[in-house]
């Protein structure tokens, strides 16, 4: 197949690209770098990376007419900065339409997208949450952005499919606790942690899934979530071990934010139906894998919408 890989660099989009190449697929990948890692991609004779932005309208017509692909696998996204509400916008909702509406004009078979579970709200009317939920993303830009791209890509009238995700992590992760739990023990400084808790999911995990609906496995919305969730602490306690601590840095319990919800989990139901039995990556073995790849190679981001992490 030929597969156009937008965020081709970043932590969902350059594993499903080595997939791809693993089996001998042609990839053509766009990045803006500002939040991908250049060395998540070796260089290989079936993939193209192109340095870009999905708001660049022109940019993404003529790579799409050049290319053709079969199959779009949108994981591009701006959330680097919450309070940054133009550009994700620009992004996340616009950015978009450009893919969708090129997908559309250029005959792709099948797009597939990556839909935030904040969709729901923060506080959610359902634990887990059912694919009936409510949406309600009024509580950030990302969230309403999100939402705004997910609109377009149904709008396109390409065959579709959304994954809307739990917290997705692994050793090219660049945001959220995992990252900067691992910047912080290095550092020798203090971390902290909430009641929160998360279904804290790897990415070659969902990358496995979403290879096979590039080959056409399902239609439509779908949860990418284990059906389980775990406190901040349980993670926190899984990357002190992999870094083999000698003394156990106790860290600060602080309440939860009013930005931070206390719970998101996701009902899998029908992503179980329609793709059968799906590996789930224990929580301790992500975090060894992360550790091992940031002691060689650094680690890169740490951005966070919990604005008391960002003090």
């Amino acid at each position: 197949m030929k597969v156009f890989v937008t965020g081709g660099a970043g932590q969902v989009g350059s594993t499903v690209t080595d997939m791809l190449l693993a089996r001998g697929d042609h990839v053509l990948g766009i990045d803006n770098f500002a939040t991908g890692r250049r060395d998540n991609l070796a260089p290989d004779a079936n993939l193209r990376l192109v340095e870009g932005s999905i708001t660049d309208a022109d940019l993404i017509n003529s790579l799409f007419a050049d290319f053709k692909p079969d199959v779009v696998i949108h994981t591009a996204a701006s959330y680097k900065d919450p309070e940054d509400w133009v550009t994700d916008a620009h992004v996340n909702a616009a950015g978009t339409a450009n893919v969708a509406k090129a997908s559309k004009v250029h005959g792709v078979g099948r797009l597939i997208y990556f839909q935030t579970a904040l969709c729901y709200g923060t506080r959610p009317l359902q634990s887990p949450i059912h694919l009936d939920h409510p949406i309600d993303p009024v509580n950030s830009s990302y969230a309403i952005s999100k939402t705004a791209g997910e609109n377009y890509v149904q709008f396109s009238g390409v065959d579709w499919v959304t994954f809307r995700l739990a917290n997705v992590i692994g050793e090219r992760n660049v945001s959220g606790p995992l990252p900067i739990f691992f910047e912080r023990l290095s550092a020798g400084k203090k971390c902290f942690v909430t009641p929160a808790r998360r279904d804290f999911c790897y990415a070659r995990d969902l990358a496995r899934v979403v290879v096979r609906a590039a080959d056409g496995v399902g239609r439509g919305t779908y949860h990418f979530s284990s059906g389980k969730d775990f406190a901040i602490r349980e993670l926190y306690d899984a990357v002190v071990a992999a870094m083999k601590l000698n003394d156990y840095p106790e860290p600060e319990v602080k309440p939860l934010g009013k930005d931070d919800a206390p719970s998101i989990l996701l009902d899998p139901s029908r992503t179980f139906t329609d793709f059968g039995e799906l590996e789930f990556t224990p929580l301790p073995r992500i975090a060894e894998v992360a550790v091992e790849r940031w002691n060689r190679e650094g680690v890169q981001g740490g951005y966070t919408h919990l604005k008391e992490a960002r003090s």
